[in-house]
């Protein structure tokens, strides 16, 4: 009897999602859907309603490390993988979407794919943006991992990867897990020996953007570049 209540409220919860989508979801109810990807035939509610308690919001339990995930009762590899492949799905989709469009006119978009791609991650990230001459994304590519500095990301790998897309200009994108969108000296030092290397090859820089959570920090728009 238990688990037929557990497939009727499961079934339940897919038609309210095909009928409207996520509206009037909570956010125990997404993650329990998702959870359910892994193991169909399995309660999954209780330890949603835990994940989300433990990590404070449905990001952070998207965002979450699988081992952490893991230490909740109920949760195992075959949940993580149902959270997982969500989260990839979505960046692999927004990324698409922006390939190929204006990197200004479709900045929007760009920003979106941005803040959902570094914004919750508990370590630097520091990702190029190639754009063509006319100013159409080529190609994003996460190329550094660590503390921002001139020891972390190498202008001679940069200029390489520019050569190897055929890139008339460069967008750089990283973020801080502090929360603080401010550049620090680092992050002038490096840009700045970035803009050097790029203007030796007749390459330009539009930008480099700090991501922090839902803020954006552009070096272009403060003077920077």
């Amino acid at each position: 009897m238990p688990e037929k209540n557990n497939a009727g409220h499961r079934q339940r919860l897919r038609d309210k999602f095909l009928k409207s989508g996520l509206d009037g979801f909570h956010d125990y109810e997404i993650i329990e859907l998702l959870l359910t990807l892994g193991t169909p035939r399995k309660d999954c509610k209780q330890s949603a309603k835990n994940a989300l308690q433990k990590f404070g919001s449905l990001k952070a339990v998207l965002e979450a490390d699988p081992s952490k995930l893991k230490e909740i009762n109920g949760i195992g590899d075959k949940n993580v993988f149902g959270l997982k492949i969500t989260q990839a799905v979505s960046r692999r989709f927004l990324s698409d979407r922006v390939i190929n469009k204006d990197f200004i006119r479709s900045s929007d978009e760009v920003l979106d794919y941005l803040k959902h791609n570094l914004r919750d991650k508990n370590r630097e990230i520091f990702l190029v943006i190639f754009l063509n001459g006319r100013n159409q994304i080529i190609k994003m590519v996460e190329l550094f991992q660590g503390s921002l500095s001139t020891s972390m990301v190498y202008p001679r790998e940069v200029i390489k990867q520019a050569l190897d897309n055929n890139a008339a200009a460069l967008v750089f994108v990283h973020n801080h897990p502090s929360g603080n969108s401010n550049p620090s000296q680092d992050d002038l030092n490096i840009t700045k020996k970035l803009e050097e290397a790029a203007k030796s090859i007749d390459i330009s820089i539009h930008d480099h953007l700090i991501i922090a959570g839902n803020d954006v920090y552009s070096f272009a728009d403060n003077g920077l570049i």
